[in-house]
């Protein structure tokens, strides 16, 4: 049996452990509240481009072997899921396929999501953006990674935007926005529907929309990771309340047990007195 100092040792820690998952939710909680704010406005960027795509019916061309995966994480972790459920994703799709795997590169937006792949596809990494989610993202964020990518001398006929797609409090669902190359943009066998659009007009338009998709997929991922970060706080502070409220009752019993071990002991001592 664990000793009385040994419990109340334990039983401190745990209540101290309760007060920072307590803090920690209250912190995510005004977080989450000024992500879903800040979602709102960034959605149409998102929703905008992919229209365009959607309407064009953009294809990759089928001779392009070569594509491009974005993962949108953070360096943060205690959020549950979130991280791993986008490394998965990309994980199977490249395990299930070894000639997409050899021909794919991957970006890594986030120390979280670099961690997990490295493992595997330590060669398909062509860079890593670092210092994501300790600031909300902004579109400044956003163009950096998106020219980095232009700068980086890769050329891809196809891609995919994987990231965490916010739908309430406690759920979110992993999802990918499209990306293609100018190539595929000009043969789009709808392009006609929009006037006035030279190469130039084309170029521009595809450098602003790698870089609202990026900056739309970060906030739904910031989102998603500040509401996931509260649900897993609160489930912290609930099991820490929970072992608080076990350990006291096995602190009072050994109490109770040592009380009357040293009752019996002064009883027995003056028996033999007597």
């Amino acid at each position: 049996m664990a000793t009385l100092k040994a419990i109340s040792i334990r039983l401190k820690s745990v209540k101290n452990i309760q007060k920072i998952t307590q803090s920690m939710k209250m912190v995510s909680a005004a977080k989450y509240n000024r992500a879903e704010r800040d979602l709102r406005q960034a959605r149409p960027l998102g929703v905008g481009t992919k229209t365009f795509y959607e309407q064009a019916e953009i294809q990759s061309p089928p001779e392009d072997e070569k594509k491009l995966v974005i993962a949108v994480t953070s360096d943060r972790g205690l959020c549950g899921a979130v991280h791993t459920g986008v490394s998965r994703n990309i994980r199977d799709t490249l395990l299930a396929d070894p000639k997409e795997c050899k021909n794919t590169k991957i970006i890594c937006i986030g120390e979280k999501s670099r961690a997990i792949l490295s493992r595997l596809f330590a060669n398909n990494i062509l860079f890593v953006a670092s210092e994501v989610g300790r600031k909300p993202p902004t579109f400044n964020d956003a163009a950096k990674v998106a020219i980095e990518i232009m700068n980086s001398g890769y050329s891809f006929g196809s891609g995919r935007i994987v990231y965490n797609r916010f739908k309430s409090v406690v759920s979110y669902a992993v999802d990918q926005l499209p990306l293609f190359d100018k190539n595929a943009v000009v043969n789009a066998p709808k392009l006609s529907i929009y006037d006035s659009l030279d190469e130039n007009v084309i170029q521009s338009y595809l450098e602003f929309s790698l870089a609202s998709l990026l900056f739309y997929s970060m906030k739904e991922g910031a989102c998603s990771e500040q509401s996931s970060r509260m649900t897993a706080m609160d489930n912290a502070s609930k099991n820490a309340g929970e072992m608080i409220d076990k350990l006291t009752l096995t602190f009072n019993r050994t109490r109770q047990a040592v009380i009357t071990r040293e009752l019996i002991e002064i009883i027995s001592g003056a028996a033999a007195l007597d």
